[in-house]
């Protein structure tokens, strides 16, 4: 009688056997696991590296050049956010009728944008803003020319950047 029972034993299907089950079930969680995996990379990538990283590299000079030539003219910014609005005191030689201010969040590049500063005294620019950037944001001045500006300033906003309405 008991070679009967062995018999029946082996002869029953694949998939009533718990061995067969932790064979097969082990891979089969690596598989869903490595797909989990792959698709966190792919649609959570930081922005930290930049596809054209040799032609930043190039560009690098440029953007000396660039400063170099804000330093030369004594060029001084002074950003001040209250809101939406953006008030910009420039001290310098150079005074031109727009500038281009572009802002630009640390870690995620689809937050950045840019906004053009029209001249609102002699040294003072004034615009209003999509979104309100937050302390260590950076930013850039430049000329708002098409041909390119000559020169450029660049830093990154603190938390005395930003005036706060106080409310009761």
């Amino acid at each position: 009688m008991s070679n009967k029972a062995t018999y029946r034993e082996a002869s029953s299907p694949w998939y009533k056997h718990s061995y067969a089950w932790l064979l097969f079930g082990l891979p089969a969680c690596a598989v869903v696991a490595s797909l989990w995996t792959v698709f966190i990379a792919y649609t959570g990538s930081d922005d930290l590296v930049v596809d054209e990283y040799y032609k930043d590299g190039l560009a690098i000079n440029r953007q000396l050049d660039k400063k170099h030539n804000a330093s030369s003219a004594n060029m001084q910014a002074d950003i001040q956010i209250r809101g939406d609005e953006v008030l910009l005191k420039l001290t310098g030689d150079l005074h031109p009728p727009r500038l281009r201010l572009l802002l630009s969040h640390p870690i995620e590049a689809n937050k950045d944008f840019s906004v053009t500063l029209q001249r609102s005294s002699a040294s003072e620019y004034r615009a209003r803003m999509p979104s309100t950037p937050a302390p260590r944001w950076h930013w850039v001045l430049e000329e708002a020319l098409d041909s390119g500006s000559s020169w450029r300033l660049d830093g990154a906003f603190t938390a005395s950047d930003f005036s706060h309405a106080n409310s009761l």
